[in-house]
């Protein structure tokens, strides 16, 4: 069978202090239903990115609600991961080159976590184009399958597309962020939108006082004396690492003392990872006002945590994004943002809320020191941000979604 993930055990009791009582107990009058119900949720890697952590944190939350659900991650090597992610960037418009090798690769690996799937469930929820396949190779039993895509496909490369679209027919319906990343072609007879969202409480977003702050700054090198900003992404061109550096060191000339953190997540889907890393270990040079740290290297949620809080700015300078939950973050700890005007990223950070929305690496410098040298209105854009997540992007919102959802496919 697929390798199932481990989780902790949580109460929705806990959220109380954050969303108040009415908002728990809405959620366990949409659960009552679906008590008993068998659930899987389908990835391709346990850590390293936006969609393990929503599964780490929601897994439990319906557990606690009386489902029963599982996470699931396929399995694959790299060449299987290089062809998934070459799918990936295709899907948010990259070309992509449909060889043979390719089909054969993407095909025979699919068809083995097909033969692995134990089916004894009611939902199977499939995240992104890695297990695309899972339903039509496998068959759908009597189970309702959901495809979740966490990226932006409103412009896919046509050939990623054909080769994509076929696998999706089997899915009883299909959910995108927005619905202008849904292709107009899309087979399932169902389509929904359900942003991501952030979990108040993981250790990545609770409460850090400023002592440990500096404590966990202090152990990867940083000075809580000179001011920071920070970009938390994986290392993907997508993410624009590179165009992070050059904006900082010009916006360096102007606050020489001034210190830039990049956080790139490693993941187990994603071998292109270490090429960008190396690419901005090239950029960052001997540097040492710039400190690049990955999951691979002692570096965690407490120390992001610790530098979403403590930043003067953050950064999320995305060239594609699907949502980019690190803005939400950010908000969440009332820290501004500069983050580019793509994607997702709008619904977290809408005009005069949070921070500013980019389309240059100019308009980030402008914007960055704009934060840098007017702090009370920082806090007062940053002010507005959090209360803009707490009503919109908390993960009770996101589970009640789903149950919404999980309902409406089942009737």
């Amino acid at each position: 069978m697929l390798q199932l993930v481990d989780v902790a055990q949580r109460s929705l009791d806990s959220f109380i202090p954050v969303v108040g009582e009415a908002v728990v107990d809405e959620l366990r009058r949409l659960a009552e239903p679906l008590r008993g119900a068998r659930v899987a949720q389908i990835n391709a890697t346990p850590y390293g990115g936006g969609v393990s952590e929503l599964l780490r944190s929601i897994v439990p939350l319906e557990r606690d609600l009386g489902l029963a659900t599982d996470w699931s991650i396929i399995t694959g090597g790299e060449p299987f991961f290089a062809v998934t992610k070459a799918l990936h960037n295709a899907l948010q418009g990259a070309k992509f080159a449909l060889t043979p090798d390719v089909r054969e690769t993407y095909l025979n690996q699919s068809m083995r976590n097909a033969q692995l799937l134990d089916m004894p469930y009611d939902f199977i929820i499939v995240h992104d184009p890695q297990p695309a396949a899972l339903p039509e190779l496998h068959g759908r039993g009597s189970a309702r399958w959901i495809w979740r895509c966490h990226i932006d496909t409103a412009n896919p490369d046509p050939d990623a597309w054909d080769f994509l679209r076929p696998f999706l027919a089997a899915y009883d319906a299909a959910v995108f962020t927005m619905q202008e990343f849904a292709p107009r072609d899309l087979p399932m007879p169902r389509t929904v939108c359900i942003p991501p969202a952030i979990d108040p409480l993981s250790p990545k977003n609770a409460y850090l006082p400023p002592d440990m702050c500096q404590l966990a700054l202090s152990w990867i090198g940083l000075d809580v004396n000179k001011p920071i900003i920070t970009q938390v992404s994986r290392f993907d061109s997508w993410k624009d690492p590179l165009g992070v550096i050059e904006a900082y060191k010009l916006v360096r000339r102007h606050v020489p003392d001034l210190q830039l953190a990049l956080f790139g997540a490693m993941a187990l889907d994603d071998p292109e990872g270490w090429q960008i890393y190396r690419q901005v270990m090239d950029q960052k040079g001997d540097d040492p006002l710039i400190h690049v740290h990955t999951n691979l290297t002692g570096v965690g949620n407490f120390e992001i945590n610790a530098l979403q809080r403590t930043s003067r700015v953050v950064v999320q300078k995305s060239i594609r994004e699907g949502f980019g939950l690190v803005v939400s973050e950010a908000l969440w700890k009332s820290t501004p943002v500069v983050a580019s005007n793509v994607g997702g990223i709008p619904l977290q950070a809408p005009p005069g809320i949070g921070g500013f929305l980019v389309t240059t690496v100019d308009e980030a410098v402008e914007k960055i020191l704009y934060l840098l040298t007017n702090p009370s209105e920082a806090a007062s854009l940053a002010a507005l941000g959090k209360e803009h997540i707490k009503e919109n992007f908390l993960i009770t919102r996101l589970l009640a979604d789903e149950l919404r959802l999980l309902k409406s496919v089942a009737g």
